[in-house]
Order: structure tokens, then sequence, then C-alpha cells
């Protein structure tokens, strides 16, 4: 299966999990979404991944980009580009970078 941008926008709307952390900020749980991730790159791809590895800390703030590797368990290491669409914690898949293929939705 052909991981084409139609199939970018079918895994486009993930709600990530938050987790208070002191001083009210809250943060992205990077657990959740590393396992949701590698739940829908599975399920739309039909192929294994290997891991996902999300950073931490990562503060629910709308308009934030973040960057998430995904490694198949054949193929190239992937960056999956992120952005927090809202307060509650929305996560949007905005494009998926494999060495010099660019999967992005826009392009």
């Amino acid at each position: 299966m052909t991981f084409s941008p139609r199939n970018l926008l079918l895994i486009a709307l993930l709600a990530a999990a938050t987790a208070a952390v002191g001083c009210g900020e809250t943060v992205v749980d990077d657990v959740k979404l590393e396992e949701q991730l590698k739940h829908e790159f599975e399920t739309k791809r039909g192929e294994k991944i290997k891991s996902v590895d999300c950073p931490s800390g990562v503060q629910v703030k709308p308009k934030t980009k973040f960057d998430c590797t995904v490694v198949p368990q054949k193929g190239k290491k992937e960056t999956a580009v992120l952005l927090i669409r809202n307060d509650e914690a929305d996560i949007t898949l905005v494009e998926v970078k494999s060495g010099e293929v660019d999967f992005s939705a826009g392009g």
C-alpha cells in the first residue's frame, strides 16, 4: 500500500492525551501519542512500525508544530510533522518526510 497524500488525510486527526505539569502548564502525553501514531501508521499503511519517538514536554499551545520520528520495520526513518490545533491538544499530522520523498498533504 502506498502512502499518498489522500491516505495521509485519513490519519489527519489525532487526539493526544495531555498531562498536567507544575505552574498550570499542560503538555502532550508523548507515550500515548507515540502509541496512536504507531497504530495509525500500521493501520493505514498495512506495514509494521518498529518504533515511534516523540519529544517529551511539548506544551499544549495552539499552532505549535513538532516532529516525531517513525521507523518502519523495513525502510528508512521518517519524520512526522504534527500541529497542535487547540487548547484541548487536538493534533493533526501535517506531513511525513522520508529521505528525499515528501508526503505532505499540501504538495
